[in-house]
This record gives structure tokens, sequence and C-alpha cells, in this order.
């Protein structure tokens, strides 16, 4: 039975209470008492709230699935679609212009473009590679990735492939650096001549084993790479009860005060990592000089459906973990403000969290008026606590401009998640008709539309030079020479930074910023107006005619089945919220609740309109978990699904798909949640 401790009425789970009292307040000036009775008012204001717009949404989901229904079989009359979701409060009229009045930002949000990176909090090891992505070797991330058209050698260093890395990386100073008359190739010595807003490092060392052989006795060229990291406690994250909330809020904590540390075991020998240091040099006059050593974070707060009874309310109901979240992560950040000195995350003096999976203006004004509660709690300035609006499903995209201007003294990042974004467009049109293949779903107008929308309004409601425009990630962790080819386009888009998977993809996208003056692309694109317009967005990506085989429909499902079993078993079992999942071709894919979102909202679109059947998906399903059995095979920890198919994980996955139309926005979080409680639970 769960220990509850009763905290100003709230009955508080011991492990919750303990943590809080015994290592997040003690230092930052807040005294438990106030921190529980502040907490307490904070829920009983705004939880009734909370509950409020989740029923709206779930009014206004009724309300057009209800309108598709009474037109089956007609012809999609765009025109009178959109005047109906005008009509029920779905659209919104756009209010007159403005600019954000964001202040404080630090350099690495408003200033400097660059790659971000978002880790599980949970994991620490993950989140300090994350932090510590700052810096990044380029002769490492090209020697040991396919960024140069083949795979890694095994085994020891092999001088040929080092001598095309180091060529490789004269060609990329050259580009970024360039020396009139001559090449770095033929450089023999450096002087400091110029800094830049990215910076990168030259590191000499005539006894490193390259620098050596090297004329210049240039032993590594190292790039400043993540400048900033969202340390995630939502979609990459398995946190179903208070011990492991309390996991994520301790490594927070660990990174707000700087004293997180993780040992492991790498290569026989037992390794322990903590945060970078700042790093110090000399300018071209003999002054000392710091650059910081580690990424600017980020805490991603949990959205407004979801609660957790970590703590229950006087009415004997779940905390909504959003509120939880805001109250004790914004309290952590206090170590960090409370420096003068040292190891800081924001020298501005700002707290930095965003808020996902957030449906139109009111909610984004609710997450605005949390924040400003909680920053009243806890003595802090109006707006220390900066919002990142995550433009990810269709009710914020289609009333962006609107979103913004509901926390535009707070927000200091929008960004496009093509992938929540498409689990909700199959969800809000569930009943419009069946959707195309999901290859097929990324070529239509509507996705091309959303992206440029977003870079569009953010640039019109003035966040150039004060807030992150961002684009989303790139899936593919193993594959560093397509991406090198094809994330440069979200630079050109006019992204001033966009998701990577790794430390090292955050190190080879960083070579995209520099060939791409992002805020001149920024700048163009403000003088020429929008290129796309809502219109666009409400175009449902419905299949345009279904002549596809069986051979193809199967195809279509094994490979959404695949996906979701590869993610769902060690979310269930292992509480692993974020996995790289071999694909129905062995390719490894990140995999999260977005991910999972639109493969079983996908299936669910197929069985409900009859491109498949219950029959077909579950037998789907049991292929597909042998296959996913199969590449799980060298994982100890790891649970058969195959032959009984009986277990939590294989039953939770079916519960995605079949009970998929029935989950509020199509999330997979309440499936998810019951299931690894039961696991957890014995």
């Amino acid at each position: 039975m769960t220990k509850r401790l009763d905290r100003s009425g709230l009955q508080v789970d011991a492990v919750l209470a303990r943590f809080v009292e015994d290592e997040a307040l003690p230092g930052t000036g807040i005294a438990a008492g106030d921190f529980w009775s502040g907490l307490a008012d904070l829920l009983a204001d705004f939880a009734p709230k909370n509950r409020a717009l989740l029923a709206k949404r779930n009014d206004l989901q009724a309300k057009i699935d209800a309108w598709h229904v009474a037109r089956r079989g007609q012809a999609h009359d765009h025109g009178a679609y959109k005047a109906f979701l005008a009509e029920i409060g779905y659209l919104l009229p756009e209010g007159p212009a403005f600019t954000i009045q964001t202040t404080n930002v630090d350099a690495e949000v408003a200033k400097v473009p660059g790659p971000q990176l978002v880790v599980p909090v949970t994991n620490a090891r993950y989140a300090l590679n994350a932090a510590n992505a700052r810096w990044g070797s380029l002769y490492d991330c090209l020697y040991g990735t396919d960024a140069m058209g083949s795979a890694p050698p095994l085994g020891g260093y092999e001088r040929g492939r080092g001598a095309r890395v180091v060529a490789r990386s004269r060609v990329f100073l050259d580009e970024a650096f360039p020396i009139v008359g001559t090449s770095h190739a033929d450089v023999r010595r450096y002087a400091v001549k110029r800094n830049n807003g990215l910076h990168v490092e030259l590191v000499f060392d005539r006894a490193h084993f390259i620098g050596s052989r090297d004329q210049a006795l240039l032993a590594d060229v190292q790039l400043e790479s993540a400048l900033t990291a969202i340390m995630d406690c939502e979609d990459s994250v398995a946190c179903v009860d208070a011990e492991d909330k309390v996991g994520a809020y301790r490594n927070w904590l660990g990174l707000m005060k700087g004293t997180l540390s993780e040992v492991f075991e790498k290569s026989g020998r037992k390794v322990e990592r903590r945060l970078a240091a700042d790093r110090e040099y000399l300018d071209p006059a003999g002054s000392p000089f710091t650059l910081k050593g580690r990424a600017l974070m980020w805490i991603r707060n949990v959205g407004h459906l979801m609660t957790n009874p970590a703590i229950l309310l006087p009415d004997g109901s779940e905390v909504p973990e959003g509120l939880m979240d805001a109250m004790v992560t914004v309290a952590i950040a206090l170590h960090d403000l409370k420096k003068a000195e040292g190891m800081r995350n924001s020298v501005l003096g700002s707290v930095y969290v965003v808020k996902p999976k957030m449906h139109g203006p009111e909610e984004v004004s609710f997450a605005d008026a949390v924040m400003a509660r909680v920053e009243g709690l806890l003595g802090l300035p109006a707006n220390t606590v900066k919002l990142g609006i995550m433009d990810e499903e269709r009710r914020t995209s289609v009333n962006l401009k609107e979103c913004i201007r509901a926390a535009k003294g707070r927000v200091a990042f929008i960004n496009t998640g093509f992938l929540d974004r498409t689990g909700d467009e199959i969800h809000t049109s569930m009943e419009a008709g069946a959707f195309s293949r999901k290859d097929f779903i990324k070529r239509k107008s509507w996705i091309t539309a959303y992206e440029n929308l977003n870079v569009d309004i953010g640039l019109e409601c003035g966040l150039s030079g004060k807030a992150q425009i961002g684009k989303g990630m790139w899936a593919m962790p193993d594959l560093m020479a397509a991406m090198l080819d094809e994330k440069i386009a979200h630079p050109r888009a006019g992204a001033n930074t966009a998701w990577v998977p790794s430390p090292t993809a955050a190190t080879l996208h960083a070579l995209h910023y520099h060939k791409v003056d992002v805020f001149a692309v920024q700048a163009r694109l403000a003088k020429g107006g929008r290129r796309a317009h809502v219109d666009g967005i409400l175009d449902i990506p419905l299949a345009s005619f279904q002549a596809w085989n069986r051979a193809q429909v199967l195809r279509e499902v094994e490979n959404n089945a695949q996906g979701i079993l590869g993610y769902v078993v060690r979310w269930i079992d292992q509480g692993v919220g974020c996995s790289k999942v071999p694909d129905v071709n062995d390719v490894g894919l990140m995999e999260d609740r977005a991910t999972c979102r639109i493969s079983a909202q996908h299936i669910a679109n197929w069985l409900h309109h009859g491109v498949v059947t219950a029959e077909e998906v579950t037998e789907a399903m049991k292929k597909m978990a042998a296959v996913v059995d199969r590449q799980n095979a060298g994982d100890p920890l790891y649970r058969p699904m195959a032959p009984a198919f009986q277990g939590a994980a294989f039953q939770a996955a079916c519960d995605l798909v079949f009970k998929g139309r029935e989950q509020p926005s199509g999330y997979t979080e309440p499936l998810l949640h019951a299931w690894r409680l039961r696991v957890k639970a014995g």
C-alpha cells in the first residue's frame, strides 16, 4: 500500500514528500509549509479549470465527428467545413498584429542558431550527455558514423579513414572560415583572427597521434553543437507514479545544482560522468574570457491531459500532472537562479519550460496563468518562467498567432512537431474517411502549409532575435550521411533550432548553421509575407483513392504494428519511454509516444473505415511480435511476447489499436500508464 502524508489537505505519496522536503527545497529559501500550502491553493484554483479544458476538447471532437458522419458519402466541402469549425469555436478569429514582449532570454535561445537535443530526464547518463553536448569533436563524429558515406571500420584506428576525416574537416574550415588566397589544407600555423556566434575550437597538440602527423599540429576540430537541450518529463519517459516522478525530479535537481553524476561501465572500466565545466580562453589581446561548457537546459513539463497518483486532491482524485510539474520543476530551478557564479544554466535569471500538447489559445492562456501563479508562490519576478509552445495539435496550428498572443510576455520557443501533429490530424478527422498510407501523408499539402505557417507567424509575432523557432526530430540516429543531406532544410526554412537525437547528430547538424545565415533567411521571409494559410492546414490528408492490393495494405499495417510493439514492449515491461526501435527493414528509428500515437491512430482509422479487418490486424500484431522478439533477443531483461501473446505489453499494444478511436485526442498515455501500473503492481 502507498504510504501517504497529509500536506495542507493534499495526500502526498511519502516518496515525493520526502524528496521535496529533504532534497528539493533546502537551499531555495522556500519553507516546506509554504510550498505545500501554495501547491494546495494552486490545485484548488486550477485543477477544475484543467478538467473543464479537457471537457471542451471532448465536446469539440464530438461535434467534428458528428459533422463528418452526417456527410459521409458526400464530397468534402472545404468551405462549409471551415465555417463549421469557426461556428463551434474551434477556429478562432485572428486578432491584430503584435510582437512578443519576452525579456531576459539567454543568447542560446534568442541570438545564436544551433541544434537542440531532447532527452529523457529520467536517464541521468543521457541527460548529462545532452547537457555536455554543447561541444563535440568533428573528427570523432566524422570517423565514427556514416557521415562521409561509409560505415565506420571495426577494430582499431584506420589511418586512411583518419586522413579522410582530417581532409573533410579542413573542407569545413574552408567553407566556414575561408582564407583569402589559400586553403586550410595548406596552413602550417594558425593565429586567432576572428570569433563567430557559433564557436569553433581548433585543438593543437604535437603529442596527439593525429596532431603529431599534421603539418599544423591540428589534433581536432571542436564545434559548438547543442546550444540548448530539452530535459523531458513527457513523451520520452515512462513516469506513472511518485517513484518515477521523483526519479525525473531528482535528475533535474542535480542538473540545476550542478551536482548530477552517473557512474557506468564502458569498455570494461568504470566511468563517472559529470556536467562539463565552462571553457577558459585568452583573447587575441591576452585577456581571459569564458564560454559555456553546457547546453542551456529547458525542462519539458507534462501536458494538460494526464493525472498522477503521486498526490491525491481533497476529493480523492489524482493530481493533474502538469500542475504538479509546474510547481516542482520551477521550485527546483531556484537552485540555478540563486547562483551568482559557477556552473549556471541561465545567466539572465530565467527558467525555461516547454509545454506540450496544448489545444488552442485558451489552453496556452491557462499555462501562462499557472506559471504566473507559480512565480508568485515562489517569490519570482513576473515572466521569469519562459514558455515553449509546441505547435503539435491541429487546434493550435490553426490558431497559432492567438496562441502566441496568449503568452506574449513569456513565450521563448515555438516549434513544429510532425509526429504528434500527424497523430492529432488522424484522430481529429477520424470520421472523415480513410487516411493515406503514412509515407504519403507526408507528401500531402497540409504538411507544407503547417511547416511554413509556423515560421511565418513566428516571424510576424517578433520571435526573430528573441526566441526559438524550431523544427522537429531527425528520427534515424544511425543515418548521419542522410541527415547531413536533408536536415540543412531546417535552417534554410528559417528555423533557428531543430531537434537531433544524439550529441553526435548535434555536432554534425551544427555544420548546417555555419552554411546558412538563419537570421538573414528570417529577414527575407518576414519581408515576403505569409507563404501559407489556415486553409492549407485544414486540407485533410485522406486517401485520394483506395486501389491498394492486400499486400500493400498488410505491409502498411505490419509496419505500424512493428513500431507499436517494439516501443510498447519496453515501455510496459521495463519503463523505458524512448527507444531506438528497428523497423521492418531493421533501420533503427527513434520511437516515443508521438510516433506510437501515429501508428496506433493510423491502424484504428483503417479499421474504422474497413480498409483492414480486425482479424488481419490481430494476425499482423502476432506476426510482428515474433519479429520484435527476435530483434530483442540480446536483451537479458526482455520478456518475449510470442507465442503466448498474453503478456501485458502485447495486450497494451493491441489496446492502443483496437481502443485507439476512443482515446482522448488519440493519445497513448492513458492506456500505457494503466498497463505499466499493473505491471509495477505485480
